[in-house]
Parts: C-alpha cells; structure tokens; sequence
C-alpha cells in the first residue's frame, strides 16, 4: 500500500473518532487516596485507600474506590471492604494489626467516593512497644469535582 493511500484513510478514521474522543470527555473528576504503615519491635501494619469520581459531558457519572491493608509479625490480622452507598457513591475500609506481647502495630484507612463529587480519604496509624510512647499518625486527604 502507497502512502497516498493511507494518509486519507487514517485522516478519514480520525473524522470518525474525533466526536467519540470529545464525548468521552469529562466535565470534572476528583481523585484521592492515603496509606500508612506502622512498626514496632518484630509487628508491622499497612493500609491503603484510594478512589475517583468523574462526570462525563453527558452527565453520566462514575466511581471506583479500592483499599486493601497487610500486616506481619507476631499474631497478625487485616481485613478490607468496600461497600456502595445506594446513590452510587462507594465507602471503604482496610484494617491491619500485628501483635507480639505488649509490642503492636495497627493501621487503618478509610475513604469514602461521593459519586461526581467528591473523594476523601484517611489513614490512622500507631506503634508501641512497652515502656516507650505509641508513636501515633494521621494523614487525611481529599478532593472535589469542579464543576
């Protein structure tokens, strides 16, 4: 095939696509997420949150929210969910805990996907061994669509 043959074809399927490429663009989106890990003497814990909203130029909206968290060590546990609100909006939580006697790590995420409009997200962690302070920390996080 001649290239003068296929420059108009490919400047042909970019007529076609070019209305699909604009109609799926977005009008806002907001994203977000936090972590955090925590450890102490032979304990480790982590989390993770994170989410995105988006509103396409048709209005349509969508969402997606993922968290998930790990610990080890001594006795060890972590559990995550996600669950939908019923107006599309997604919230969600990871849970991570190791513990070794008085020694232990723990962490926690939250994050929450207000369906087209907003993402928020928070991780709490803390350490502590035994005659020393816990070791505590908090991150936050979020966004709003703009519209």
């Amino acid at each position: 095939m001649t290239m003068t043959k296929v420059l108009p074809a490919l400047a042909a399927l970019g007529l076609l696509l070019a209305p699909a490429i604009a109609d799926a663009q977005t009008r806002g989106s907001a994203t977000g997420g936090s972590a955090g890990s925590a450890a102490a003497g032979g304990t480790s814990a982590s989390t993770v949150g994170t989410g995105g909203t988006s509103t396409g130029s048709d209005g349509a909206t969508g969402s997606s929210l993922a968290t998930g968290g790990s610990a080890a060590g001594g006795k060890s546990k972590d559990r995550s969910h996600v669950n939908e609100t019923g107006n599309g909006g997604l919230n969600g939580q990871a849970k991570a805990m190791s513990h070794d006697g008085g020694t232990f790590s723990k962490s926690q995420t939250k994050t929450k996907v207000r369906d087209g409009e907003s993402v928020e997200s928070r991780t709490k962690t803390m350490s502590h061994e035994p005659g020393s302070k816990p070791v505590k920390s908090t991150t936050t996080t979020g966004s709003t669509v703009a519209q």
